[in-house]
């Protein structure tokens, strides 16, 4: 599934993800200001939390607390190989229970879980994103 979009459809975005997609695990691939924890924020939002969020950039993960479960944002842009994931307890957080959500996943290829929802994006213009969905 293919999507564009710009910042007034993005209600409308997450709540199609979040719809649409077969696992909790959901990660979120694309270049730097395409759009990834802006959609975060909005799916955050509608999983019932009143958490502020925010790039996981500098600390790797925040939790978030849902309506009806725990959300976790990982952000492994600035992680130099995958020993940094695992010195946080990383596959700890892939219980099943949880959501988790998975900025830069490039940096972690060998600790993808089994089965997850990646959602690519690419700037189509100032205005406009393109969001793919791919179940795995």
């Amino acid at each position: 599934m293919t999507l564009d979009y710009t910042l007034e459809d993005l209600g409308n975005i997450a709540n199609q993800v979040l719809e649409k997609a077969n696992s909790k695990y959901i990660l979120f691939s694309g270049e730097m200001g395409a759009g990834k924890t802006t959609l975060i924020k909005e799916m955050v939002n509608q999983l019932g939390s009143q958490d502020k969020v925010t790039s996981p950039t500098f600390s790797l993960v925040n939790e978030y607390q849902g309506k009806e479960t725990d959300i976790y944002h990982f952000d492994f842009y600035r992680i130099e190989d995958e020993n940094e994931a695992y010195d946080i307890g990383f596959e700890d957080y892939l219980d099943g229970k949880h959501y988790v959500f998975i900025e830069w996943p490039e940096k972690i290829p060998n600790l993808w879980p089994e089965h997850y929802t990646l959602l690519k994006f690419e700037v189509k213009n100032t205005d406009t994103r393109s969001l793919t969905l791919s179940e795995f």
